[in-house]
């Protein structure tokens, strides 16, 4: 049997994971895959109950688990808190209990959503990208200063470094990734003004040398213009914490809606999937939130934990027949399509799992 951990957060996560929730349920049950499914509390909502937004019990849960369902955290009503006990210390802390270093945000433009886009469709028609992010190092992750007098000035820095073993590690992931799709990484970097991105380069090229794959690098700036001149020439973007951070977000509007995008962070242990958008809190509990991100993240559990990628295919066709069939949640909804709340498009995708 394996063991899923299911971990709603707070805002809209409760609704978003009941509608995930289903669907895992049902495509389990349709492909003789034995799981048990225990909810564990995380976020705001925690620290209400516990005064800590991730409880013990929950990190030995995950840490327990095959994989590690995750909604979202977050919420005006915990502005006030100090930093290390506000809701987003939550995700952050299982990231670094669970050891997960490499975070991938799938970017596919669907036909039929190609309209949708801020961008011309004969631009972002037949996009599809696999963005792999280190999590784990960084400028993220290095040392720090807010308020450093010298000289009688006031002062603040941040250090980034990585480590070859770092980079070796994401780069194979990377280069795996790409070995399962069509061959193709671009490493990012600022080499020409970086002293860890000329390292990340090196370090790059050197790993992907025996892989197979075809290899080219981009430099940050030129890589965001590109994303918006031409995404369809990426396959696989391998990048830096930091810069992952950004460009993903970039990318993340491309087809048009935040709610449909799913993520996967993946390390040595249990990994962590997740929808990449927030807790929304000004649409929580009104059912109207998008499940699909959710939903779509059951599946990429279901491959890259459970090793099951039928079952996650089965899901992610079952996404694209209810969006084919017009069912749009409040985010996409348009005239003369079927509008959904958040348990309609669950039960949409429901009914079209095979």
């Amino acid at each position: 049997m394996k063991k899923i951990a299911v971990i709603p957060g707070d805002g809209i996560g409760q609704e978003i994971m009941q509608a995930a929730v289903a669907v895992l349920r049902r495509t389990t049950e349709l492909y003789g895959i034995d799981i048990q499914l225990q909810q564990y509390e995380a976020g705001g909502t925690a620290y209400d109950r516990t005064h800590t937004p991730l409880p013990e019990q929950t990190v030995r849960a995950a840490l327990a688990a095959d994989g590690v369902l995750f909604g979202a955290v977050g919420g005006d009503r915990w502005d006030h808190l100090p930093p290390a006990l506000r809701p987003e210390q939550a995700v952050l802390g299982l990231r670094k209990a669970l050891g997960v270093y490499a975070n991938l945000r799938p970017i596919t433009v669907r036909p039929y959503l190609a309209s949708y886009s801020p961008l011309k469709e004969e631009i972002v028609r037949g996009t599809d990208i696999l963005i792999v992010r280190e999590l784990a190092g960084g400028i993220y992750f290095g040392a720090r200063e807010e308020a450093a007098e010298e000289a009688g000035k006031m002062r603040a820095w941040d250090t980034e470094t990585y480590s070859v073993s770092e980079i070796e590690r994401i780069a194979r992931t990377a280069c795996i990734a790409a070995k399962q799709r069509r061959r193709h990484v671009t490493s990012v970097d600022k080499a020409n003004v970086l002293a860890t991105s000329r390292l990340w380069r090196r370090t790059v090229q050197r790993s992907a040398a025996t892989a197979e794959v075809t290899l080219d690098h981009m430099y940050v700036d030129n890589c965001a213009m590109q994303l918006v001149r031409c995404p369809t020439r990426f396959d696989v973007l391998l990048t830096s914490n930091m810069f992952g951070d950004i460009l993903s977000d970039e990318a993340s509007v491309l087809g048009g809606s935040i709610g449909m995008m799913p993520s996967a962070s993946l390390g040595e242990k249990t990994g962590l999937y997740e929808p990449i958008h927030g807790s929304a809190p000004d649409i929580a509990g009104k059912n109207i939130a998008n499940p699909c991100g959710t939903i779509l993240a059951a599946a990429m559990l279901l491959r890259h934990s459970l090793g099951k990628p039928e079952a996650a295919a089965a899901i992610e066709h079952a996404v694209d027949a209810a969006l084919q069939e017009g069912w749009r949640t409040a985010d996409m909804y348009r005239d003369g399509m079927k509008r959904a709340s958040t348990a309609d498009m669950g039960a949409a995708v429901l009914r079209q799992l095979r």
